[in-house]
Parts: structure tokens; sequence; C-alpha cells
């Protein structure tokens, strides 16, 4: 049974009904909703192939293979971008079709494999590295290159990213504050949120741990994001673990599989698009997700 939460600064609750979209994947992750096209994107590593949720067409095939992609977004100019396990880097797919890397390696060594991806109101690319494309299943098994695992922001030359952090045990999902001055992430391992404050150049500074996402049900901090009234939403222990503003945990919103990742989505951004192991699901609430582009 799913609870419903109140939000300390909205005071609007969750509609806790599951609608099951399509199921009978391999692993769901990267959903991303396209605002004019209104259709949803997400990845199916293991199956290497991105799906597509339409109301009119309902699931359908965008790509495959795509070098089992995890992560996916939109530039500013509505361009898809995909972090890739198989190929270890991060592609923008252009306007006429053709899919460039933007990030494949740091000071001549391939990438771990990109995981999570956001981009930033001036156009700013920030994704995270962990090694989890490197393990059979969720990738293709091979040994890595670098000696840690980062968080890098995308610049004008593929194979030199700029390293932000390097601390991380398993950076993953992130997502910016709604006045885009503080960047969180998260750490799988750690199971727990980190903030940084982003400087006037784009680069991060002053992380501290914010948040920790604990339960004893299956899951661990993967996606996340942020609603239109600055709460955060990362999902951990049991299914997505809501955060005021404040780093407060509101409410745990507990999902019928495990979670990997949602997206605010529709006309109204008032539902949100889970992946969630095997499945997809719709979830409608009264707070409003943001569009990323």
């Amino acid at each position: 049974m799913v609870r419903g939460w109140r939000s300390r600064a909205t005071r609007q609750e969750v509609i806790p009904i599951f609608e099951k979209l399509g199921t009978g994947f391999l692993f769901t992750e990267g959903p991303v909703w396209h605002p004019t096209g209104k259709f949803l994107l997400w990845s199916d590593m293991p199956g290497d192939h991105i799906r597509r949720w339409s109301a009119h067409d309902g699931v359908t095939t965008f790509r495959k293979p795509c070098n089992m992609s995890n992560g996916l977004t939109y530039d500013r100019q509505g361009r898809l971008l995909a972090c890739e396990h198989a190929s270890s880097q991060v592609t923008r797919t252009e306007r006429d079709g053709r899919i460039v890397p933007i990030a494949t390696h740091y000071r001549g060594k391939q990438l771990n494999s990109p995981n999570d991806i956001v981009c930033k109101r001036d156009g700013g690319i920030y994704f995270s590295d962990p090694p989890y494309g490197r393990a059979k299943f969720y990738g293709v098994e091979r040994p890595q290159e670098l000696s840690f695992q980062g968080v890098y922001r995308a610049g004008a030359d593929p194979t030199s990213p700029e390293l932000l952090v390097d601390d991380f045990d398993r950076p993953n999902g992130l997502c910016f504050s709604l006045d885009e001055q503080r960047l969180f992430i998260n750490d799988t391992a750690r199971q727990h949120i980190r903030v940084f404050e982003v400087t006037p150049s784009g680069t991060l500074k002053n992380g501290r741990v914010w948040a920790e996402t604990k339960g004893d049900k299956p899951g661990a901090p993967d996606g996340m994001k942020v609603d239109a009234v600055g709460n955060v939403y990362c999902c951990g222990p049991g299914g997505i673990h809501v955060f005021d503003p404040t780093g407060v945990l509101c409410e745990v919103l507990e999902t019928p599989e495990r979670t990997a990742n949602f997206a605010w989505g529709d006309a109204d951004y008032r539902s949100l698009f889970i992946t969630a192991s095997t499945s997809l699901y719709r979830l409608r609430v009264l707070t409003r997700g943001i569009p990323v582009f």
C-alpha cells in the first residue's frame, strides 16, 4: 500500500494510485518527458533499448541498440543527451539524427560509465560517472581505467570534461535547486545526498552531507529530481524519499517495485513517471514538476 505525503512547503498530498503503463522489461532507468512532443523516453539498460511511451501510441521502440544507455535528459535546445554504459560516453542526438559524443575520456583514460545527467539553464551539462556499466547485466564487463568515481561538467572537447568532484564512492543521481545555486548529488553506496554550492563559473564548492536515505526495504539512492516548490525527491529504500528544501524527510512514496528513477510529465507536469525494475508506472500528484527545457 502506497502512502500519501503532506509536504511542509505545499500542504498538498500525493494521490497514491499507481498506473502500470508497461512491464516485462529487464531494468528500467533514465526517464525523461518531452514537453512539446508529449512523450516519455526511458532506458532498458540490459535490453540495450531506449523505449518511448505516449498516450496515443503506448510503448514503442525509440532506439535499439543504444549502447546500453542509462540516464537521459534534453539540453536547452531540446536535443537528447544520453549516458551510455557500453561505450562509457555521453552523447547528444542532433536534430538531423546524428549521434555525437560530448564526453568520452578524462586525461587520456576512458570514463567509467556515465550514469545520470542534468543540464543547467546556461547550457552547462553535469554528469555522474560510477563504474556500474563495467559489470555484467548493466553494461559490458571490462576493467576500470580511472582510479576514482567523479562528477563532471562536459566541455567543448569530449576528451577533456571538467572534473568537479572525485571523492564519491558511487555518485549517481543529481539535480539543481530551483535557483541553481546548489547541486544535489547522491552516493548510492553511502546512502546519502550531498549538496554543493555552485560558483558563478559553474564549479562546485563546500560540499556536505545534506540528507540520508534510510530504511530496511530494498532500494538505495539513485534517480533524483526537484519539484516546482523546491522539494527534493530521491530513490531510496522502499521507494521515493521526499525531502523538503531544508533536508527534512516528508514521506516515502512506497512503490510497487524497486525504483531506480522517475520524471515528471504530462501536459500539466503533475504525473510522476516511475521506472521501477521491470515496469513503468505513472502516479498522479498535486505538486508540479519542472520541464527540462
